[in-house]
């Protein structure tokens, strides 16, 4: 699976317990008609892909769906779920134009001034 948008955190890692647990956020904002604020953790040897990135890039993040059982001291089952990134790549830049490629300015193109107008050509059209 994977989640698309906007970098709009990036948090600093964590460490939990002794046993050297990691763990790192990023907060991606979906580009969509009711867009989503989607936390994303990446856990261990995972949190280092995320030192390169910075709020406002346009990132694809491949994604986990993690869920887990816990029972409580008082019995009562409860349910978890977290969002576990394990790749991250940046999007191609907004060129802020139309998406056609740039064309040279009218002045660089010179016109043909060797015609000579008795001079039949063979296209057919």
């Amino acid at each position: 699976m994977e989640v698309q948008g906007r970098i709009k955190m990036v948090g600093e890692t964590q460490s939990f317990g002794s046993n050297g647990f990691r763990k790192r956020e990023i907060v991606v904002t979906t580009e969509e008609q009711y867009p989503q604020h989607i936390m994303v953790e990446f856990v261990q040897d995972k949190c280092d892909l995320l030192n390169s990135y910075k709020e406002g890039q346009q990132v694809k993040i491949n994604i986990n769906l993690r869920g887990r059982e816990w029972v409580n001291p008082q019995g009562e089952t409860k349910y978890f779920n977290s969002i576990q990134g394990w790749r991250i790549e940046a999007l191609q830049a907004e060129t802020g134009g139309t998406g056609v490629p740039p064309v040279a300015p009218a002045d660089a193109f010179e016109p043909a001034g060797d015609l000579n107008e008795e001079d039949h050509d063979d296209l057919p059209f």
